[in-house]
């Protein structure tokens, strides 16, 4: 049975991820640094398990690996979704701390758990390869101007860093790709209020519709699947044209 570990897989995209590669048969390890009631349901629900581990921490992401290594488990696939976008502001309101908690946990906590996924799924260190997808987004595009241009600008950071890690790993059987949501309905119980909201930005999005979760995790497992076993370095929008 293959195995994935989906960062902050017990909400919203992350969930959705989680479930969609429990219905095809991998186990699913996932991750959660808050919301601890929900990710425990989502890992009982497949039959998982879920590790509380700071996203954006170095001491935790290393602690975890460990800890998986000590229960003879190997990872198959990583997929880094954990992320926050932090609250809708324009540029001369950001603070050094918004930033740096944004970096933390969008940026340098991805790269950390690429670089202890890879070093299990190497061939030199008894691995047999495996599949890597970070979570971007389509924001990299316009900027997010007015609300988020400092995520969009980290996003865009994980998009090149996608391109130049699958050139490093790829001779190691490593694949390592991106996908891209674009607007995407990640509550339900905010369905009405997104959708109102989307109706002033629907000229972006050729598919004139919203997004589902369920389209983003098909597009992630997709890339973990043997059907894509010659893609690597790609970024792969899931976002109707937009």
């Amino acid at each position: 049975m293959n195995t994935v570990l989906v960062t902050g897989g017990g909400r919203g995209i992350g969930a959705g991820i989680s479930r969609r590669f429990h219905a095809a048969g991998w186990r699913v390890l996932l991750t959660y640094v808050s919301g601890a009631d929900a990710a425990e349901a989502v890992a009982a629900d497949i039959g998982g398990r879920a590790y509380k581990c700071d996203s954006g921490n170095e001491d935790d992401i290393v602690a975890l690996f460990a800890a998986l290594d000590a229960d003879g488990v190997r990872i198959d696939a990583l997929v880094n979704n954990a992320g926050i976008t932090g609250p809708k502001r324009a540029v001369a309101d950001v603070t050094w701390e918004v930033v740096n908690e944004l970096c933390r946990v969008n940026f340098i906590g991805p790269i950390m758990f690429c670089r202890e996924a890879a070093k299990r799924m190497s061939p030199a260190n008894g691995g047999g390869g495996g599949a890597i997808v970070n979570i971007s987004s389509t924001a990299t595009a316009l900027g997010s101007p007015n609300q988020w241009a400092d995520y969009a600008a980290l996003k865009s950071a994980i998009d090149t860093f996608t391109r130049g890690f699958a050139r490093e790993v790829g001779p190691q059987g490593i694949r390592v790709n991106a996908v891209a949501p674009g607007y995407t309905l990640t509550d339900p119980a905010r369905e009405k209020e997104i959708v109102a909201r989307f109706e002033g930005m629907r000229h972006e999005v050729p598919l004139d519709r919203i997004g589902t979760v369920d389209e983003v995790a098909n597009a992630v497992y997709w890339l973990c699947s043997e059907e894509a076993s010659y893609v690597t370095g790609t970024v792969l929008p899931a976002a109707g044209g937009r």
